[in-house]
Parts: structure tokens; sequence; C-alpha cells
């Protein structure tokens, strides 16, 4: 049933989706111009479709159509510089490392800019040694960019049919992976788990959530919907702020669990709160499925019997066992509101919204999309040494030249331009991205070339082996941004099957391929580790930083509203995302490290740690926020602003400690202690659990800046060893 559901969901997926539209956008102009006994020039549009292909990624309308644009220009300079070039070695050289620099300096602007130039230089790498006429040149250029933009005017069509279809998708995919954080929320409270392997994952789990976010912000609202949207378009707009607001409540629920399962063990409170997280969990699956698939949004079950059954619970825990319940108290109120917020986003989709009905802070929309800044200053900046992306670019430089030799000095066939396609593909700025497309690369390759020879051997019908063909490229497209393995293991086949209906013997270029791809990969894998590496124990540091400034300023948020200043929710939210985005950073950054040999590592287990501890410190904050939103017309508590004061001096100096370059120090502010005030002894619950969570945050910034004492000094020792 699981599995039904996962093809399912995959099936009515944007992947899925976008893997039939470029199928069909490459093999119409072949099929076309073979039917009119031009199957060559037909070929050629192809490849020019293929390639632009390459850049129409996920996002607004105005980025895929800007980005197509400068892709087709690109593409039709780079193949005629490449034709004119061919004759005269030297020349070809010069181009191939100047050209391979260049592009690869595109990664500064972004992912969309980055696929730009892989798309030039595939260009670049398919013209090389084509020694024709000026004429054939010219001509051979204008045909590709005519494939190039009959591929930009075909997709940017199919997204004008159904402008907001991409955006549900989107949706129901981001709703799908926080049904998996809530998950490992649940995971707590049960009495199996073990609290460090279950943060590491919630960390990692939190940056993919926090990427899916930022993937439906930019296509709501950077696309005509936030200027006008239809009544749809309002529903899903609605949704989204619905799902960050559900989202950050899980968040906040993050409590000292080790105490809570001591305290709590003999009660059946814990196993009541596991089990509503997880139907919680499972209903929002049934809800991103949905959303996905285009159906109507109906909810599966109604939660007010299990709610009923969860306060029971908790009540029993004062009433039988003569325990504290204050805690629980609050997860019950967060569990409710999660599942409100749950329910409201169903009822969007179930009833016609009113003329009245308004986004909240729909001003203030644009101000959560993450902008990208495109000017040459930017890339002027990143031509130095210090910059990842420029030794990046200049070892991709250097070792497709390398590869281009190879090919020359050791001819091992027509098709040993596949030496220098599976360098420029493989190379990634780090270490560990560019060791893991390695494996994915050779595996898929190695695999899909022994299907594709048996596909050959025994499947004699031109008919059955063009359906497979087909199978294999819808395949391929559907899965080169959601696993590259999987992706590159239809593509070989794909390919072997293309080349035996142009005539060429298949077992010789399935042996040539797997040959070509085992010397690229071998050159790059070695090129990430001696030319220009980039390790990433260096850029962790400077992570770990980042996320404590944003925390720092997170909290600072907070004691401004304890201090009686009105703070909107749009400031909080905005200070919350950049906690996501440091935080997704720093994980990210720890992830790769992990990744890099044993003695190119530095204090994993300590950044390890410090990833947890920073984690459960925005945690805290978040809920210290919704906690403190909930008092009304609370006094000014000095002995509140105290704790914060204590806890941001330590989150400072923690912030000191990993300072690299001491003219850019952090210089942090605190609230002023207001004397005019006196204490107030807390009168309710919710008073009580500010004042208790106050206290945590402080023990907890104080170890975070021992932990970050420690840090400093093993990053020294480790740093005068090399």
């Amino acid at each position: 049933m699981i599995r039904a559901q996962k093809l399912k969901n995959f099936l009515y997926s944007h992947y899925f989706a976008d893997g039939l539209k470029i199928s069909f956008g490459i093999v119409l102009p072949a099929l076309l111009f073979a039917q009119l006994g031009e199957f060559a020039l037909g070929i050629t549009i192809s490849l020019g479709a293929l390639c632009v292909s390459v850049v129409d990624n996920p996002g607004p309308v105005r980025h895929k159509r800007n980005g197509m644009l400068y892709a087709n220009l690109f593409i039709f300079i780079t193949a005629i510089l490449t034709g004119l070039l061919n004759s005269y070695p030297i020349l070809l050289a010069l181009e191939i490392v100047v050209l391979c620099f260049f592009f690869s300096m595109f990664s500064v602007f972004g992912n969309r800019a980055s696929a730009i130039g892989t798309a030039a230089l595939v260009i670049m790498i398919l013209h090389l040694d084509q020694r024709e006429s000026l004429g054939h040149d010219l001509q051979n250029a204008l045909h590709i960019l005519c494939g190039g933009i009959w591929y930009m005017l075909f997709s940017l069509s199919i997204v004008q049919l159904r402008p907001y279809r991409l955006a549900q998708q989107a949706l129901g995919e981001c709703i799908a992976e926080i049904a998996v954080y809530l998950r490992l929320k649940a995971a707590f409270y049960h009495h199996r788990t073990s609290f460090s392997e279950n943060y590491s994952k919630l960390i990692d789990q939190q940056v993919i959530v926090h990427q899916k976010q930022d993937a439906v912000r930019e296509l709501l609202f950077q696309n005509r919907m936030i200027k006008d949207p239809n009544q749809f378009g309002r529903k899903l707009i609605l949704a989204l702020v619905d799902m960050i607001d559900l989202f950050e409540e899980s968040t906040a629920t993050l409590y000292d669990y080790k105490s809570l399962r001591e305290r709590y063990c003999k009660t059946k409170a814990l196993k009541a709160i596991h089990k509503t997280l997880m139907s919680i969990a499972d209903e929002l699956d049934h809800l991103a499925s949905q959303l996905v698939a285009g159906e109507t949004a109906v909810q599966s079950k109604d939660f007010l019997k299990e709610l009923n059954q969860l306060k029971a619970r908790i009540d029993e825990v004062e009433t039988e066992y003569q325990l504290p319940n204050l805690v629980l108290k609050k997860i019950l109120i967060n569990v409710r509101n999660i599942i409100r917020r749950m329910e409201k986003v169903y009822s969007y989709f179930n009833v016609a919204l009113s003329g009245t009905a308004e986004i909240r802070s729909e001003k203030d929309l644009p101000k959560f999309i993450s902008h990208q800044d495109f000017d040459l200053k930017l890339f002027r900046e990143n031509l130095s040494f210090q910059s990842s992306i420029f030794r990046h670019s200049l070892r991709v430089a250097i070792v497709s030249l390398i590869g281009y030799g190879v090919s020359h000095l050791f001819p091992l066939g027509h098709y040993s331009y596949w030496i220098m396609l599976t360098i420029v593909v493989i190379m990634k700025p780090s270490y560990s991205l560019t060791k893991q497309r390695n494996y994915e690369r050779i595996i898929g390759t190695v695999v899909g070339g022994l299907l594709g020879v048996a596909i050959i051997l025994l499947v004699k019908a031109e008919a059955a082996r063009f359906v497979l063909l087909l199978i294999f490229m819808i395949g391929s497209y559907s899965f080169q941004r959601l696993n590259y393995k999987i992706s590159v293991l239809f593509m070989t086949p794909y390919l072997l099957i293309l080349f035996s209906f142009l005539g060429a013997n298949n077992i010789d270029i399935a042996k040539q391929r797997i040959i070509d791809t085992l010397l690229g990969s071998s050159i790059a894998f070695l090129a990430s580790y001696f030319i220009f590496p980039n390790w990433e124990y260096k850029q962790v540091k400077l992570a770990m930083r980042d996320a404590l400034i944003a925390n720092y300023h997170y909290l600072y948020k907070l004691a401004e509203g304890l201090h009686g200043k009105k703070i909107g929710i749009t400031d909080y939210k905005l200070v919350r995302k950049e906690v996501y985005v440091s935080t997704a950073n720093l994980g990210s950054a720890f992830q790769r490290m992990l990744s890099e040999p044993k003695r190119k590592q530095r204090n994993p287990k300590s950044i390890n740690k410090f990833t947890v501890m920073n984690h459960m410190l925005s945690s805290y904050i978040a809920n210290l926020v919704s906690v403190s939103q909930q008092e009304q017309n609370q006094e000014i508590n000095p002995l509140h602003i105290k704790w914060v004061r204590k806890s941001l001096f330590n989150i400072g100096e923690a912030i000191k400690l990993l300072e690299e370059n001491p003219e850019t120090a952090f210089k942090g502010t605190y609230p002023e202690l207001p004397s005019s005030y006196k204490a107030v002894e807390p009168e309710n619950w919710n008073e009580h659990l500010l004042n208790e969570q106050l206290q945590l945050s402080y023990k907890l910034s104080k170890d975070i800046r021992k932990l970050a004492e420690a840090l400093q000094n093993e990053f020294s020792e480790s740093e005068a060893s090399v």
C-alpha cells in the first residue's frame, strides 16, 4: 500500500511531469525531420533542445525564460567559436581552458546560472575536433539555436496552460517533508529512540523542509500569483502561510526529552503524545498526496477523539501519579495548534474563499524570498583563491584540458568526448559532492550499460526498442534532479538504443562508454583531492559562527518583546528564516565534511555536538516566542530580561571565539534592564513555563560557550598540526 502510494506520488510529481516534457521537447524535432528524410538535421536541432533543457529548472516563469534565453545565446556563441578554432590545436586548447573556467564561475550566481554554464560546455565538448567549413559551422550553430528556441517556447507554453500546477505540486512535496519532520519529533517520545541519532536526523530534515519551503515561496511570491492571483492561487498562498506556521509550531515543541522520559516514563502520556503526532504526520501525508495528484483535499480523520484521549492521559499524570504536568499541557496546546493549522489548510480547498479573505501580511511576503544578485561585482569579488568557486573553476579548466589530452594521446574510439563530459558533469566545488557524484555516475553507467546491451541482444523488433527508448528517456530526465544514479542508469541504455538506430555496434559503444566514464571519473576524483582542494573544515567554522549570530538576533528579538516593544509577526518570521538558512548551511557543511577523508576532517564529534546544541537553542527560542505571545498585557519582568541578557552574553562570547577575521568581529548589543519595574512573580502556568524555558536557554547558552572555547582550542591545534 505504501509503495503504491509512493508510485502514485511520483507519477503525479513535477519530476515525472518534467521528464515527460523534456523527453517530448527533445525527441519531437528528431522524429519530425526523420519523416522528412532529414534525420541528421533533426538530431542537431534536438541537441539544442537537450542543452537548453538543462536550464529548465523549477522556478518562477521569469527566471526560467531569462535562463533559457541566456543559455541559447551562450550555446550559439560557443558552437561558432569552437567550430572556428577546431583547425588550430593551440587555440583550441586555450579555448578549453578559458571557457571551462569562465562558465564554471557562473556558479557564483546560483544553480540556474551554473546550469547555463554546463549547457555551453556540453556544446563545446560535442563540437571539438569537427573540422568543417565556416558556412557549415554557422549553419550548425543556427540549427542548434533553433532547437534551443523551440524547447524554450514549448516549455513556457506548458507553464502558461497550467500556471498553478507546479506550485501545487511543490506545496504537496513540502507538506510531505513536514510529515517526515513530525515523525522524527514523535520519536523523541518513544522509549527506544536514541537522542543523538534522532537529533542528527531532525537537523537534516529541517534543512530539507527549509529548501522545500523556499522553493514554494519562490514559485508563489515571484510569479504573477502574488500580484493578481485567482481564487485557487490565493488558496495556495494561504495554505503555504499556514503550513509554515504549522512547521514553526512543531519546531517550538522541543523540550528536555531526557528529563521528560525520566519523569513520565511510568505514565501513559508520552505514548499518547507519540501516537497523536504520528497520526498527524499520516494525515499530512494524505493531504500532500492529494495536492500532488491535483485532487480535492478531503480530510480523512477527525482528531477530536484522539485529542480528548491525549488530554485524559495528561490529566492522569497529576491525578493518578501526583506529578506536575505543566510541560505536558504546553505540549497538548502545541499539538492542538498543529491540528488546527492542518484543518485550516484543508478548509481552504473545500469552500470558496469569500471576497474578504485576506492573505496575512501580503505586502511582506516578498521579503521571505531569497534574492540572487547578478551584479558583475560578485563575479569579480570571487576572482581570488579565497573563493571556493574560483578554485573549482581553475580545477575544471585544468582537468578538462588533461581529459582532452588523454582522449587524443590514447585514442579510445569515436566517442572519447565522453571523458570530458564525465569530468564536467561530475566535478563539483567540494570534494564530498564530487565523490558522491562520481560513485553515482560509475554505478549508473555500469549497470545501465549491461542492461542496454541485454536489450540490444534480446529485443530485435524496432518498434519495441523505440518504446523502450522512450521509457528510458523519460526515466532519465524524470530522475535527473531526484536521484542522479538512477538517472544515469536510465540514460545509458537510452543512448545505446539510440545508437542502435544509427547502425552503430552497441557492444563496442557500451564498452567505450564504461571505459570513458571510469577514466573521466578517476581524473575528476583525483583532481578534487590534489588540485586546489576545498576541504569543508575551513567552511564549517564560519557556518558555526553564522548560525550563532542568527540565533543571537532571534533571541534579541524575543528580548525586545519581553521589554514591552510591539514586535510584528513578520519581524519574528524574518529572523526565524535566517535561523533556518544558517542552520541549513551548517548542517550541509558538516555532512559534506563527514564524507571527506578522515585525515581531512577536524573535530567531527565536537562539531556534531555543537550542531545539535545550536538546533536546540533555536527551538528553545521558538518555544519562548510562542509562550510570550500567548501572554497578553504581561508586565515587564526584570528577571526575564536578566535571563535573556545572560544568554545573549554567552552566545556573543561564543561567536567571538569562532571569529576568523578581527576586522569583522561581532559586536553584540543587550537590552537595558528596566530599573523602574519590580520582579513580577509568576502568577499562572504560562508564566511559570516562560521562566523555566528562559533558564533552560541560559543553561544551554552557557554550554555552547564552553563548547566554543574547546572548539577554538581544537581548531588552533589542528591548524598548527597542518
